[in-house]
């Protein structure tokens, strides 16, 4: 099976390449604020958009008179962001046509207030144990040895900045053999006390990365907001925030990682619930909580990761009552709460944790071609058996 994947290291620059990957990356925060401003006009005017082709040759006449400096950097940096700039505009229209409701996410302009930023590079690109090569930067030293591939054909290379460090991330073509496994089902309901709970008895903690550094994140908040601004206080008090916010974020992404991957290369089949997250997020006593988790990350990573370990991924009903069912003998408790940890069924007399008898009713979730629901009759609460339905 032949994959686009992705590798992403940080790098240790000496103070000569630090000031090529400013520069690069600021020639292409330039070409993208010059770039939206022309199409925001076009845009306003009703008039055609001008795309990355034709904007580039306007800024290549540039480079003669006006912008000389952009000599100084690569040539794959502004083009690279017009590209991108094309994308975030057919994205906007593409949400325009389909009539998404709320924000359409017109581009918005660059600030180094956000970050450095980033720029993308093509052409030889060469991977060594300990260096990586890139254009016009040379060879950039590796802090992680042995992580990128050797013999990877490279299409291109990503170099960004986030919380004072530098990392690159390659775009290589792989080809994978897909495991085939035994049948290993597993249900899997996500919380915000657990973060998952399997059907097979296994559970992940919920990391609380930002919970657990609520504190420093808002005390460090407050003094980034009493200083004054430009001066060299300010700067320090921003590189130590964002160096808490770049924690935090990794903390989730680690948990996360390890979550889908043992569970795509240890099951051969996944089935989670389809989570109204937006709807979630307006509950404003679990808003934060809930933004904590990740879900939607931990999905996408269980639908990739799950095609490369040979795992099928089957996404549950948004509406199937996984928590107020019984697993045992299908019975619905209409009156559950969100206070009741403890699932007690009045038919059969089962008491099991609420997140456990979620995960075993999903395990055993499947749907026909007719759209029923694995228990059939039980989910109107008329049955008192067990039904299978096989697709």
């Amino acid at each position: 099976m032949l994959i686009n994947r992705g590798y992403k290291t940080e790098i240790d620059p000496n103070n000569k390449q630090l000031t090529l990957l400013a520069k690069n990356a600021g020639a292409a925060r330039y070409a993208y604020n010059w770039a939206l401003n022309l199409k925001k006009l076009a845009f306003d005017n009703k008039t055609k958009i001008p795309n990355s082709i034709e904007l580039q040759r306007e800024l290549n006449k540039l480079k003669k008179t006006e912008l000389p400096w952009m000599y100084e950097v690569s040539k794959c940096s502004p083009q690279g962001a017009l590209r991108n700039l094309d994308i975030a505009f057919t994205n906007f229209f593409r949400k325009c046509k389909q009539k998404v409701k709320g924000k359409k996410g017109f581009p918005k302009f660059k600030s180094k207030k956000n970050g450095i930023g980033s720029f993308k590079l093509t052409g030889t690109i060469k991977v060594s144990n300990k260096y990586i090569q890139l254009p016009r930067l040379g060879k950039l030293r590796l802090k992680e040895h042995d992580y990128l591939p050797l013999n990877a054909k490279i299409s291109s290379a990503c170099v960004s900045e986030k919380a004072g460090k530098w990392f690159v991330s390659i775009q290589v073509k792989e080809t994978i053999e897909v495991p085939t496994k035994d049948e290993a089902i597993v249900g899997v309901d996500l919380g915000i006390k657990t973060l998952a709970v399997c059907s097979d008895g296994t559970t992940f903690d919920n990391p609380k990365a930002l919970k657990s550094n609520l504190g420093r994140l808002q005390r460090r908040s407050r003094q980034l907001s009493k200083k004054v601004k430009g001066s060299k206080n300010r700067k320090k008090a921003q590189r130590k925030l964002a160096r808490l916010h770049y924690k935090i974020s990794c903390i989730r992404k680690d948990t996360i990682h390890k979550i889908t991957t043992h569970l795509t290369k240890t099951k051969s089949k996944v089935v989670i619930e389809d989570l109204n997250v937006s709807g979630m997020m307006k509950n404003r006593r679990l808003s934060r909580s809930i933004h904590d988790l990740g879900l939607f990350e931990l999905r996408r990573q269980l639908e990739y990761k799950g095609k490369w370990h040979g795992c099928e991924i089957v996404v549950a009903n948004r509406f199937y009552p996984s928590s107020k069912t019984c697993s045992s003998c299908g019975w619905i408790k209409k009156d559950l709460t969100l206070a009741d940890r403890i699932f007690d069924c009045d038919s059969c007399g089962l008491s099991i944790d609420r997140d456990l008898n979620a995960s075993c009713n999903l395990e055993s979730y499947t749907v026909s071609s007719t759209g029923i629901n694995a228990y059939g009759e039980v989910s109107s609460g008329l049955a008192s058996s067990k039904t299978k339905l096989t697709s």
